[in-house]
């Protein structure tokens, strides 16, 4: 995992995405005009929380969230999600 030079603020959480899905599970292939969001990712930072609530994710986890969740980052050519701890829906 690459580092990044951002320290999200508050309960905020920097998230890549992982790729797209190419083929089903069946062996179909995907073509790219059909192809659906991400909904899964890695965590790459962590903010340091707010006085009421910690952040309970660290980074490296794999967590699933909503299909509009985030706003869309692009650094150093990757693509990234910011995201508040609260639009994360589960830890896988």
């Amino acid at each position: 995992m690459a580092k990044v030079n951002i320290k999200p603020l508050a309960d905020r959480v920097l998230v890549q995405p992982m790729a797209a899905e190419t083929k089903t599970a069946s062996g179909i292939i995907i073509p790219d005009t059909a192809k659906e969001k991400p909904q899964k990712g890695k965590v790459v930072a962590v903010g340091p929380g707010t006085k009421e609530d910690a952040v309970t994710l660290k980074v490296g986890n794999t967590v699933l969230y909503g299909k509009f969740a985030g706003t869309e980052l692009k650094l150093d050519g990757k693509d990234y999600l910011m995201m508040r701890e609260s639009d994360i829906l589960a830890i896988i």
